[in-house]
């Protein structure tokens, strides 16, 4: 293994000197810095990070918290996250927390003791005053927080209330998201809103938690809970098609006798028949943005917006009448 010592050798100065042309920590003469180059690339040495980020108190490495990497929404965060950091010459180091407050704390001081650069969250417990580092918060949004990117979930909750409504719904449950989560307050929000405002009966369906493997648990509370419905406005893709497989299960058709509508658009939405008919949310984007919005406060560039929300859509499939 390379060592900054054989890059000093080999180029003919000292320790400090390669120290200083990589830190760009003082002064190097242009040919000390030209010759210290050239030892780098022909003995292929690479400089440890960790000790780099110990001496510099900061590394080139940021920090993400995801509530739960299995639900596939997370994932397409991550990988906008992770395109625009290395563009911008950053690793990730991802930290599943699975809505779990002590895994966070766990993610929060790992963090803090390997001198991470920023931290972008999805999670719901570490706030922005918990960290020394550049804080943005992505997709659930909290009005506390100075910088955050998330989806205009109110809207997105408008839009899947009327489409229930154009696809002639009668009676419909509304299944809200967990209440510590401000993006599912704000779409429960925007769909009884319309709702209301149509005069349609509704019944509220309240869950606790987006985890996966809550899901088919909770399809099955939802039939034993609730009667007589005709339409179900589900609180992610992952709870619609659990609902729907129920559905089936019990002998309804999708949708002539439920109809369903999800929320986020990811990849099996479109795949499995009938498709399933959802609110789009720009998951890459969102990530994507967010790590630009970080890396512009680490790097003390100016940032256009502190928050920004992202509009949602309607993908209309086979799962609305």
């Amino acid at each position: 293994m390379v060592t900054i010592k054989d890059v000093a050798e080999y180029a003919g100065v000292s320790v400090a000197t390669v120290s200083r042309a990589l830190n760009n920590s003082g002064y190097v003469g242009k040919q000390s810095r030209i010759k210290v180059e050239e030892a780098i690339k022909t003995l292929g040495y690479y400089p440890n990070e960790v000790a780099r980020s110990l001496y510099q108190k900061s590394s080139k490495m940021i920090g993400l918290l995801l509530p739960d990497i299995s639900n596939p929404y997370f994932p397409l965060v991550a990988k906008g996250v992770e395109d625009y950091a290395q563009q911008n010459g950053y690793m990730i180091i991802l930290g599943n927390v699975e809505d779990n407050i002590e895994k966070e704390d766990m993610y929060v001081k790992f963090f803090s003791q390997y001198n991470i650069s920023g931290v972008l969250s999805a999670a719901t417990g570490k706030k922005s005053q918990n960290y020394q580092v550049p804080f943005v918060l992505l997709d659930r949004a909290l009005e506390e927080e100075d910088y955050s990117i998330a989806t205009d979930d109110h809207l997105g909750g408008e839009l899947a209330a009327k489409a229930i409504i154009e696809s002639k719904g009668k009676q419909v449950v509304v299944m809200a998201g967990p209440k510590n989560i401000a993006g599912a307050n704000d779409r429960l929000s925007g769909a009884l809103g319309v709702l209301n405002s149509k005069g349609l009966s509704y019944q509220i369906f309240e869950t606790h938690s987006y985890q996966v493997d809550k899901a088919e648990e909770t399809a099955v509370q939802l039939f034993e809970s609730t009667s007589h419905f005709d339409s179900v406005i589900a609180s992610n893709d992952v709870y619609a098609l659990a609902v729907m497989k129920e559905a089936i299960k019990r002998g309804y058709r999708i949708p002539e006798d439920i109809q369903i509508i999800g929320y986020d658009d990811m990849l099996f939405s479109r795949l499995m028949y009938p498709g399933l008919t959802t609110i789009a949310q720009p998951a890459y984007e969102l990530g994507f943005q967010g790590a630009k919005m970080l890396v512009d406060l680490i790097e003390k560039n100016s940032s256009e917006h502190k928050k920004v929300k992202l509009k949602p859509k309607l993908i209309m499939r086979d799962s609305l009448r």
